[in-house]
């Protein structure tokens, strides 16, 4: 189940798709706006916040500067909005490394995803991939499979950091698989997917965004889809689901202010998110690379409010079951 269009039902009864903004909205914004990405330049969360950034720009009339405050798997961007001056002017990107897992990762997390932050909107998922080097002798999912049983001692996966998407994914599929793999991080996506097409790590749990154009060059291999649902970019790779292990993982992906910040302020920032879902082009563009952009109706605070409940309730114990734990 795709998962905006899953909890429309959920936020129907009570959410506002799309508030106008109320008296007061009017002056804003009269200067540029910042948008905290918590991770590094050139990776899929910062191409997605710079996709979205231009036709929000446009509706605002100002333009949307990223600053990239990466590290500790987007813990420290993500509390650097949670304490920005709540004036509309500073944003963050956050997702469900920053917003779910990482509560379950740190014992001390220094911001909380719902006292700290006053969601704006949604703002695109995308499914996760299994991929591995070319030289892994496997090239199903029931090979894959068989290869990890046999070898796990000295197989590695690599990912763009702890508490990461492409870590998340990946011990979420362990976790189904039950089996123990080295875990290899890395600082930011490229490092990790490099290695992997080098052969210094076995295998990957990533996102479209970052995959689609490997496999696209035969860099490396695709072993199956992270979700319940088969992408139509890669139609001949099956699901985890569809060998009976229930993993059905996507990484989303939604705007937040600090909180306290102005309702009228958040709602004029939640409209123009909303249309920003409506230009053409972005669509297009994402959909070409796997993601899922929620439609205009479909963008509100309540959205995202529903997805990081979701996650916590079922992500957060399974991840805690791992005993996988930051300082």
């Amino acid at each position: 189940m795709k998962p905006f269009a899953s909890l429309l039902a959920v936020i129907a009864a009570g959410a506002t798709v799309v508030a106008q903004p109320a008296a007061g909205a009017e002056s804003y914004p009269n200067k540029p706006i910042t948008l905290v990405v918590p991770f590094p330049a050139g990776g899929p969360s910062d191409a997605l916040a710079r996709a979205i950034a231009k036709p929000m720009a446009l509706k605002l009339g100002q333009p949307i500067l990223i600053e990239n405050a990466a590290g500790a798997g987007g813990v420290i961007g993500s509390a650097k909005v949670a304490k920005a001056e709540p004036d509309g002017y500073t944003l963050g990107f956050g997702t469900i490394g920053t917003h779910v897992a990482n509560v379950a990762l740190y014992k001390k997390l220094p911001y909380d995803p719902f006292a700290d932050f006053e969601p704006i909107g949604p703002a695109g998922s995308a499914a996760l991939v299994l991929v591995a080097r070319q030289t892994l002798p496997a090239q199903t999912l029931p090979e894959f499979i068989a290869w990890l049983k046999k070898d796990s001692k000295k197989a590695t996966y690599g990912s763009a950091g702890v508490g990461s998407i492409s870590h998340f994914g990946c011990v979420m599929l362990l976790s189904a698989l039950k089996q123990e793999v080295t875990h290899v991080p890395y600082r930011g996506v490229a490092p990790a997917m490099n290695d992997l097409m080098g052969g210094q790590v076995d295998f990957m749990c990533d996102q479209t965004t970052t995959t689609l154009p490997q496999l696209a060059g035969g860099r490396i291999k695709a072993i199956a889809v992270l979700s319940d649902q088969k992408l139509s970019q890669l139609p001949e790779v099956p699901t985890v689901a569809s060998a009976g292990y229930a993993v059905n993982v996507h990484s989303w992906n939604a705007l937040f202010l600090p909180k306290g910040t102005p309702g009228p302020v958040a709602a004029r920032l939640t409209a123009a998110l909303a249309a920003a879902m409506a230009d053409p082009q972005l669509r297009q563009a994402m959909g070409a690379v796997g993601v899922e952009l929620p439609r205009p109706d479909e963008v509100s605070p309540g959205a995202v409010t529903a997805l990081i409940k979701l996650g916590l309730q079922r992500d957060v114990p399974a991840l805690r079951a791992k005993g996988v734990y930051l300082d």
